[in-house]
């Protein structure tokens, strides 16, 4: 009997530790990952340092309490101590736990150093949040674009299998070469969100009217997969991060292509529409930007959504309707989207919503051209 109470003690301290070392190994699912990036290693370091300090310090405390209540214990006769408190024990376990405390702040202060470390990058890329969605702008090349949910309506309405990046996946990741200072700048156009890349150890709010700022510099290339992760809306789970690492080479072709487009796009704003052409890159705009909320025929989510369906301004209104696009409306959930979108898909969209479903039937007929939002454009900077 004596002998089984023996290895049972011993098994009371060596098995939290060896459950420990399989549970938060650096491939356990239950462990923070550990990244890419040096300082994303870094923080992972940092973290199993302060986890065995703490593994430590949980054996030492409840050994001297398993231990002080198995051989102090009543049916052994023990009787209380009669006294309140000890001067020098007191003093010794606050120094004790003074010097931990610093132990675990030095390289706790290091690491933030890094991670915060505001310098300039080679490359800077402004991120800002939208409901509910992701911009992305080179700022030394002056081209952007917007990163949207590419998960198809039938996965998320469970109407077919879902896929290996069930909302994971985005029509335009952020693209950003590797061996590269790559820094973040990072706000919000609306309300809060939070841009989160796990591989690279990032997680900046993304506040309106502030910028963040982050930084990463990638070894190898891969895609790496993240999250809004401050609670934005009713599609805060729809709006992930996708980001992918490529060599220089393959990055400056892709930057060179973007500025291409953006000026094809620029030179897109003369042209003579159609309104057969502005209602197929309508349509489009109108699936990815606007669907979420006023739904894909167009009745929306009442009040918070309205229909576009019958709507006066839709039918008979193209000045408010160009203005409501260009300003967003004030307390409300609609966006403007003068700043983030050409003027020809501004165009397009509007077109698209008054002439779809019944609007082209019971409307004015009045379609908008790039040229009517750059005119609103030259009177508003007036």
């Amino acid at each position: 009997m004596a002998y089984i109470k023996k290895v049972f003690t011993k098994l009371i301290f060596v098995m939290p530790v060896l459950f420990s070392s399989l549970v938060f190994s650096e491939s356990s699912d239950y462990n923070m990952p550990v990244g890419v990036t040096e300082v994303s290693e870094s923080i992972f370091e940092l973290h199993m340092v302060i986890f065995w300090i703490c593994v430590v310090i949980g054996i030492i405390v409840f050994s001297i309490m398993f231990w002080s209540l198995w051989k102090y214990r009543k049916s052994k006769g023990a009787v209380a101590a009669d006294f309140d408190d000890n001067f020098w024990l007191e003093i010794g376990w606050t120094v004790a736990a003074t010097l931990v405390l610093v132990w675990m702040a030095v390289p706790s202060t290091q690491v933030m150093v890094e991670a915060y470390d505001d310098a300039e990058g080679e490359i800077n890329i402004l991120i800002t949040g939208h409901q509910w969605k992701w911009h992305y702008e080179y700022l030394e090349d002056e081209v952007g674009f917007f990163s949207n949910l590419s998960t198809s309506q039938e996965q998320i309405d469970g109407e077919v299998p879902k896929g290996e990046f069930y909302l994971r996946e985005v029509d335009e990741p952020l693209v950003i070469p590797t061996n590269t200072r790559v820094r973040f700048l990072i706000t919000g156009n609306d309300v809060i969100h939070s841009w989160w890349v796990p591989d690279f150890a990032v997680k900046q709010d993304a506040i309106p009217g502030f910028i963040n700022t982050a930084w990463t510099n990638v070894p190898e290339p891969g895609i790496f997969r993240g999250a809004c992760t401050e609670l934005c809306g009713i599609k805060h789970a729809f709006m992930p991060v996708v980001v992918r690492a490529v060599e220089r080479e393959e990055f400056d072709a892709f930057i060179a292509e973007k500025v291409a487009l953006a000026e094809e796009e620029r030179l897109l704003t003369s042209k003579v529409w159609t309104k057969e052409e502005l209602m197929a890159r309508g349509e489009g705009f109108y699936a990815t930007n606007c669907a979420a909320c006023h739904q894909a025929g167009g009745q929306g989510i009442p009040p918070v959504f309205p229909a576009l369906v019958g709507s006066q301004i839709a039918l008979s209104d193209s000045a408010r309707h160009i203005e409501i696009l260009m300003e967003g409306v004030q307390g409300s959930a609609m966006a403007a989207f003068g700043d983030s979108y050409s003027e020809v898909d501004i165009a397009s969209v509007i077109t698209y919503t008054r002439q779809a479903w019944s609007n082209g039937e019971n409307g004015d007929g009045v379609i908008v051209t790039p040229q009517d939002i750059v005119a609103y454009k030259n009177r508003i900077d007036l």
